[in-house]
């Protein structure tokens, strides 16, 4: 018995016309950039040529509202700087509750005033995200009627889109509870 190879007529074929693969190859990549090509001319021609003139998401005042900043920053050179924390000895932790004498006058204002002027203003102030603007009784009464620890629980841990001390880890504790008791003050 003889061993002839089998001879496939399509390999032979391009074996033998390597000039015929590289056509096919070219071809269809020039297909695919037609192709491609019409799909863009497609959306834009479904969308380029549509007027805005009166589009009412286009006009001056739609399109300032989108542009306005949500807050403003201002920073006080003259400002006194915050107190660094006492460090522990080794070994020892430091006390960071504030004294009960203490909790009235932040919420008239001094600590929790200027916490939230730091910090808790950029959404307050605006309602960003949901959050209840400052002095607005309507949006703070049903946080206020679950109480001073449901509020400083949510201010201190994050709640919703709120995070955690208002995005600031640094804050102090006493801090954060003392400008959530300032903006439920103001809403009263």
């Amino acid at each position: 018995m003889s061993q002839h190879p089998h001879h496939d007529p399509i390999q032979d074929n391009i074996d033998t016309h390597p000039v015929k693969l590289a056509v096919g190859i070219v071809i269809g990549a020039a297909a695919m950039i037609v192709g491609i090509y019409l799909l863009v001319q497609f959306a834009v021609g479904s969308y380029g040529s549509r007027s805005l003139k009166d589009e009412p998401s286009m006009k001056p005042e739609a399109v300032a509202m989108r542009l306005a900043p949500v807050a403003k920053v201002v920073v006080d050179p003259n400002a006194p700087a915050a107190p660094a924390a006492p460090a522990a000895p080794a070994g020892q932790a430091v006390a960071t509750a504030a004294p009960a004498a203490a909790a009235p006058a932040a919420a008239s204002g001094g600590a929790g005033k200027a916490t939230y002027e730091k910090v808790c203003f950029a959404c307050h102030a605006t309602g960003a995200a949901g959050a209840p603007k400052f002095g607005d009784k309507a949006a703070w009464a049903p946080r206020v009627a679950q109480g001073k620890d449901k509020l400083h629980q949510s201010a201190l841990h994050g709640k919703g889109a709120m995070p955690a001390k208002g995005g600031n880890p640094a804050l102090s504790d006493a801090d954060v509870m003392a400008a959530v008791d300032y903006m439920a003050a103001a809403a009263k």
